[in-house]
Formats: C-alpha cells, structure tokens, sequence
C-alpha cells in the first residue's frame, strides 16, 4: 500500500510541479525575449552609427562621378604637339648631325630715341580732340619765341579764318599765298553741319578746323577765335596769329605782309575806354573785382598777336569764365573779352590798334558793306594809305593790312587790280 502511494504522488504534489514548470518557463520566455531585445538594440545602435558615415561616403563618390562627367564634357586646350622634326637628307659624303635646340631669340632693339623733330612736326588741321582737351595740348607748347631750335625752318604766320559761309573771295587769297609756301599757316573755322567745299589744289583745301556753332554776339564766338589760336599753336612754326573774316581782303602783298607783322614789336589788338551804351554801360558789376570798371575796354574782334599772347589767351581761366557768364547780350564779348584783357596784363607790349580797314561811319551795329561798284583803284589806294599811324616807334602810313567788308561780287574787280595795285608776284 504505502509503495503505492509512493509511486503515485498525491495530487498536492502535482499541483505544485505544474505551478513551478509554468513558472520556469515564464522565466526562459521574458530571458529570452529580453536577450532577443538586447541584441536587435546592439544590432541597430551600430546600424545606426554607420548610416551617416555610409551616406557622406555615398554623396561624396556622387560627386566625384559628377566632377569626373563635367570634366569630361568640357574640353581643355591642351598644348598643339610638338611639330615633326625636319626631315634630315642623308646623302652620299653628307655627314648627319643631330637635331639641336633652336639659337635664342635676338634680345629686343631699345625704344627709338626722342629727336627734336618728334615735336616740331606740323599736325594736321583735323583732329578729334575736345575743346578742353585742345586747349589743355596748346597751353602746353613752348613759350619761349624768337629764333626756332630747328634747322631749315622759318616762322610762319598763322591766318585764321572765322566765317559763316563759303570762302567766296578764296581765288583772291590763293593769289596772295602764291609762292609763298612754308612762311604761312591756314586755319578755317566753319560751320561744322557743312561739308568739305575747296578743291584739292586748294591752299584752303584740309584747313578746316573741328568747329562748333557761332551766333553772333554770344560768347561762342570768342570760344571760337581761341579754339583757332589753339589748333594754330600746335605748330611750333607758327609765331604770329592773325583773325580774319570771309570778308576780308589783303591790301598788301604777301611779304609787305608778312615783314610788318614778324618785324613788329608790338601786338594789334584794338583796345579803348568808350563812355555811353556802346562802351561802358555793358560792364557787369558781377565781374568786379576782378574786373573794375575802369578796366574796361572796346575794340574790334580782329587781331593780329605773337604766340606769347596767343598762349595766355588759350590759357585763360581766370577772365574768360566772367565774360562767358556775364557778358551776354547787350554786351558783346567779341567786342570786349580781349581789349579787357590785353589792356590789363599785356598794355605795354599792344599797339592799341586793329590791322584791318573798316568804315563805321555809316552808323548802326554793323560796319559798312561793300559792293562791285566800290572797287576802284582810289579807294583801294586809300585803305592801304590813308591813314597815319606808329610802327615800331616811327610814323607811317601803312597802318591797315586788310580791310572788311567786301561781298562776293566784288571778286571780279579785285582779281583783276590785284596784281598791279597790291604787286602780287
């Protein structure tokens, strides 16, 4: 009996082995659940450590890839080949030699060296300066006048012509220049809207200036008069300066001409205080004190200077820029800009007086006006002598050069007086 109930544990027995498997078992499944969350946590912490490194790497082999396609695309100059040797000719008793490296290039000759003649080169007419500009060049050209530091090469005189229309009375001229050549400049300041009208074997013919608009009594007129002195500055030959008209006739020949003026000692420039509303009553107060009133001067606008004049006109920054702004019309700054400002700084070396004949006794704002039937012998003959006048501290009666205003109808009669009235060769 009791081997029996040994060998059949009572149910109490039982119960408590089933509790204690069920819980052994409970165990194992939360260890390894826990040991299966412990290792996928290892797992993906190194996964995790490794993703940015396998991205940079990966961007990086990107652009590598995109570099090397660009680099593909993009073709690069690479340097020519080198050229073939020259084939070398291996002839009967013709001993070869090698090929050797070319000789070194020759060292480079020195810059040319800077001659006198660099400067004294006559520049042409035309140029594509501005007026500043212009004026800035001529103020820099020597002063210093008298005999020229070059051979073969006498001073000129520069004739500036300031006209509004065609050179009517150009066959005239051309008589008065002929022979003549290498003693005298011209310069034309015309309308810059016309064109080109001399012919080629014209003295006048390339003469022209770049020019600008002149209204008559405005200020650009004497804008104009100095860009012409400044354009015949540039030639280092030029040493007298004379402003004339399309209107304007010689009543000399060419060397009675040029004598009078390289052999003066003096500048004619016209320069004189005149009361009244001509004269002083256009001063502008505004002007003073640089200019005072009793400075002030009336003259005609055609002159005749040297270049020392000539140079301090064209330089002129203190005098000028009053009558530009002030001296508008009813004053008149062809009339008085340069007696002003001769009778000023330069008083003692002028003349105080005009190479040109004109007649004003007509009255009104222009001189009189010549036509054919005014040419004659008598009154040629009392425009060249007429008059008495000082030269060089002497009396004479040569005291006009020219004279204005002749129209073109007069070019007949002077053609055919000139060359016995005024000796024209």
């Amino acid at each position: 009996m009791k081997n029996k109930q040994q060998q059949n544990p009572p149910p109490c027995f039982l119960k408590h082995f089933v509790k204690a498997q069920m819980q052994i078992n409970k165990i194992i499944s939360v260890f390894l659940i826990f040991v299966s969350g412990l290792a996928l946590g290892i797992t993906l912490s190194f996964y995790i450590k490794d993703t940015p490194l396998q991205i940079y790497t990966a961007l990086a082999q990107a652009k590598t890839n995109f570099d090397s396609t660009i680099y593909k695309l993009v073709p690069i100059d690479s340097p020519p080949p080198p050229p073939p040797p020259s084939p070398v000719k291996n002839e009967t008793n013709i001993t070869t030699k090698p090929l050797s490296s070319p000789p070194p290039p020759p060292p480079s000759s020195p810059p040319p060296p800077v001659e006198l003649k660099n400067y004294v080169k006559v520049p042409s007419a035309m140029h594509d300066m501005d007026d500043s500009e212009l004026l800035w060049r001529a103020s820099m050209v020597p002063k210093r006048s008298g005999a020229l530091p070059f051979k073969n090469t006498k001073p000129k005189v520069a004739f500036m012509f300031l006209t509004r229309g065609d050179l009517a009375l150009a066959p005239l001229w051309e008589r008065f220049f002929k022979g003549n050549e290498g003693l005298y400049s011209i310069y034309v300041h015309a309308s810059p809207t016309s064109g080109e009208t001399m012919p080629e074997n014209s003295v006048f013919h390339g003469r022209r200036v770049p020019s600008k608009n002149v209204t008559w009594g405005e200020p650009n007129m004497v804008q104009a008069e100095r860009r012409l002195l400044a354009n015949a500055l540039l030639d280092l030959s030029n040493q007298r300066f004379i402003l004339l008209s399309e209107s304007c006739i010689p009543l000399f020949n060419f060397k009675t001409v040029y004598d009078y003026v390289m052999d003066s000692t003096k500048t004619f420039v016209e320069a004189y205080d005149l009361p009244g509303p001509v004269g002083r009553d256009r001063y502008r107060k505004q002007m003073s004190p640089t200019i005072k009133l009793e400075q002030w001067r009336k003259g005609s606008q055609w002159f005749e200077v040297d270049r020392q004049l000539a140079l301090e006109v064209v330089s002129d920054r203190r005098y000028f820029p009053l009558f530009e702004k002030y001296c508008v019309p009813s004053c008149y700054s062809d009339e008085h800009y340069l007696p002003t400002y001769v009778s000023i700084k330069f008083w003692k070396k002028n003349s105080n007086r005009t190479l040109q004949w004109v007649d004003w006794s007509r009255g009104g704002p222009h001189p009189s006006r010549y036509q054919r039937t005014d040419v004659t012998h008598e009154f040629l003959n009392k425009m060249r002598f007429g008059t008495t006048c000082e030269y060089n501290g002497k009396n004479t009666n040569i005291c006009h050069l020219f004279a204005r205003k002749f129209m073109p109808n007069t070019l007949d009669r002077l053609l055919r007086f000139a060359p016995k009235l005024m000796q024209f060769d």
